[in-house]
């Protein structure tokens, strides 16, 4: 495996792993987990809003269709410590504080290493230009902003992205938050001038006006942009 392979290069052994933190259940986040914990007999933890999909791979798959799926899930495992929002861990000398960031997920969280400064935000803010994944936007917004209240912040850690540093992490998620503007705006537009288009053809228009390929509309991005239609009230997302 990949992860134990890198761990050994750092003079460290797989079998010291104490305990894995998921930000959420998404299948490149979950893929290694059951593996991991059997080799090292380390606990997991997760928000309560990840256990079900986490605990039973079969229901994401239900729920949550994507190509390849079991490929990347190694197996269902079962989750020791729920997380919540304000918890702070005590990892030796790392002490690690959890926020609730919902949106891309209902049970998302980021985590905030207060020695070094470092925010953890696995897949919450969106990278501008990229492909709209994300549950519920109008909490996204309001993830991405409770993170960037946060005073003093060095290092900027997503899933999509390189490290970011000094003022750079909050520009990311200023750039973040203008991009699921810019998404809001066309959904809205596209949608008020066509009302014959199927979902498929209604998101390959939208995706062409945002300069990504029309290819990539299938069910879970569609879905990403039909959470816009929920908050159609909204014209500016940015004042939620």
């Amino acid at each position: 495996m990949v992860i134990f392979d890198y761990i050994k290069k750092t003079g460290r052994a797989p079998e010291e792993i104490s305990q894995v933190i998921l930000t959420h259940s998404h299948p490149d986040h979950i893929g290694a987990v059951q593996a991991i914990k059997k080799a090292s007999g380390c606990t997991v933890a997760a928000h309560l809003g990840e256990k079900s999909w986490i605990e039973d791979i079969e229901q994401q798959h239900r729920d949550r269709p994507i190509p390849n799926f079991h490929s990347i899930v190694g197996g269902s495992v079962n989750i020791d410590k729920i997380l919540e929002d304000g918890d702070v861990l005590e990892l030796g000398d790392i002490r690690l504080e959890v926020f609730h960031t919902p949106g891309h997920s209902k049970g998302s969280i980021s985590l905030l290493l207060h020695e070094d400064k470092a925010l953890l935000a696995g897949d919450v803010i969106p990278l501008a230009g990229s492909i709209p994944i994300y549950e519920d936007v109008l909490a996204s917004v309001r993830s991405i902003k409770k993170l960037r209240s946060i005073e003093g912040l060095d290092v900027l850690l997503t899933s999509w992205d390189n490290p970011r540093k000094g003022n750079e992490v909050y520009r990311m998620m200023d750039e973040g938050l203008s991009y699921l503007q810019r998404i809001h705006e066309i959904v809205i537009k596209i949608s008020g001038e066509t009302t014959t288009l199927t979902s498929e053809e209604w998101s390959k228009q939208i995706l062409t006006e945002l300069g990504l390929p029309p290819i990539v509309a299938n069910p879970l991005i569609i879905k990403s942009l039909k959470a816009h239609l929920k908050a159609r009230d909204h014209q500016n997302l940015l004042q939620n």
